[in-house]
């Protein structure tokens, strides 16, 4: 049988049907582009001390002296974990003492929040840690939160190949997108960190999960140029859309149950996509099921006015058919010393490019400044990025593309490391808030 891009010429590279699955395909990607990221608005710890009662009859200057002043990374804040012990405080409120003037409190026992916490809302109404109080003693929760997504993404990613190469690339799509709208809607519903984590860590699968089935997808679907715009510039350019609408919506909705909810509600639309996208004629013919893979390739003849030949797919004699039995496993990434120093290397560089990559992104609210401009602004420089490295990957060698590229990015991180704290105008923009 003639190789399949041959055989399917006669379709041209950018008809309706092409355009159709290119741009639907890319449309699917946009919830996962602010799910990745929820977390850096979902997960952030606002400013915060130990809640004071009101009981007691403390004046408000009592009620302030109460928090320990301590020094953090050479400033001065408020104590985030302790106060002075309440019933002295409040026996030398009923003596008539004026803190600062009659007395000094530096010398007096401190205890922890037993009371628990009070939380600024000048950025946010509510987020999982003033939620469930991840600060102090469980401060460790607040970052472990993001590592049980990505635990997720990475059980997705391991499982999700698998899964579209035995029942297809079309429903593991479909069934991951709904699996991964359906845990987002139930997060709203959390009564606890725990209950939070879990359906986070099934989010996360499903969001893995459905970006890859899309990519394979339209990678099998599409050919010639389109394909590599597709998988350089299209789903990449479509993810950093999602990605800029985040901050947009977290900026109107404050409330992290609100924000979950209409993050949700995206998946919804794309219900009627099923009947829009085809399943990949590669797939099909690799199950041997050829006269599925030729109706989908009528049908897009039919809708890019083009006339299929009566038989699409021939056999030579004494060729042998598809074998459906035939699977493979990760496995195969490491049989032979050839494929197994690619796969080394290339885990490898994904390994570093993700960890930084995620490393800055998820931290953007940790930055100087609001931290809606700083994640929109993060998102927005990656529309250019992905087009200079469409355009460096259409003109130059890879590996010159892929050296150069990462040589920018570290050489990048290492000069900020020479930028003077003191420097207002390009210092605070790089240097983290305490949080």
């Amino acid at each position: 049988m003639r190789g399949y891009e041959d055989t399917t010429a006669f379709l041209g590279e950018w008809g309706h049907f092409q355009q159709t699955v290119f741009f639907l395909l890319c449309a699917s990607t946009i919830p996962n582009g602010f799910s990745a990221f929820s977390v850096i608005f979902l997960g952030d710890s606002p400013p915060h001390h130990c809640f004071i009662p009101d009981s007691g009859n403390l004046s408000q200057a009592w009620r302030n002296a109460i928090i320990p002043i301590e020094v953090v990374n050479g400033q001065q804040e408020e104590s985030k974990c302790s106060r002075y012990r309440l019933d002295v405080v409040r026996n030398l409120s009923a003596l008539g003492y004026i803190p600062g003037l009659d007395v000094n409190l530096t010398g007096v026992e401190q205890e922890r929040c037993v009371d628990g916490w009070s939380y600024s809302k000048d950025i946010y109404q509510s987020t999982i840690v003033t939620e469930f109080d991840l600060v102090c003693n469980d401060k460790w929760k607040q970052p472990f939160t993001s590592s049980v997504y990505f635990l997720g993404v990475l059980c997705g990613s391991f499982f999700s190949g698998q899964l579209s190469d035995r029942f297809g690339r079309k429903p593991v799509l479909f069934v991951t997108m709904a699996v991964q709208t359906l845990f987002t809607f139930v997060q709203v519903f959390s009564q606890s960190w725990e209950m939070f984590s879990v359906l986070f860590f099934i989010v996360g699968l499903g969001q893995i999960s459905n970006y890859v089935a899309a990519f394979v997808l339209g990678t099998e679907i599409l050919t010639g140029t389109v394909r590599v715009l597709y998988v350089t510039l299209g789903v990449c350019l479509f993810f950093a859309f999602g990605y800029m609408m985040l901050p947009l919506m977290a900026f109107f909705i404050r409330d992290w149950r609100s924000l979950l909810l209409i993050m949700s509600v995206p998946g919804l639309v794309y219900i009627p996509l099923w009947w829009f996208i085809p399943e990949s004629p590669r797939w099909l013919l690799s199950q041997g099921r050829v006269q599925e893979a030729e109706a989908i390739l009528r049908d897009a003849a039919r809708r890019n006015r083009v006339t299929a030949p009566e038989v699409i797919f021939e056999e030579s004699e004494g060729e042998e058919k598809p074998k459906p039995e035939e699977r493979h496993s990760p496995l195969d990434l490491l049989r032979t010393s050839n494929i197994r120093n690619i796969t080394i290397i290339l885990s490898l560089v994904w390994f570093t490019l993700s960890m930084g990559y995620f490393a800055i992104s998820l931290n953007t609210s940790r930055l100087h400044g609001d931290p809606y401009v700083n994640c929109f602004i993060s998102a927005a420089i990656e529309v250019p990025a992905y087009i200079i490295s469409w355009l460096l990957l259409r003109y130059l060698p890879r590996r010159m593309s892929a050296s150069s590229s990462m040589l920018l990015g570290g050489g990048a991180l290492y000069f900020i490391q020479l930028v003077p704290p003191t420097e207002v105008t390009l210092g605070l923009p790089f240097r983290w808030r305490s949080s």
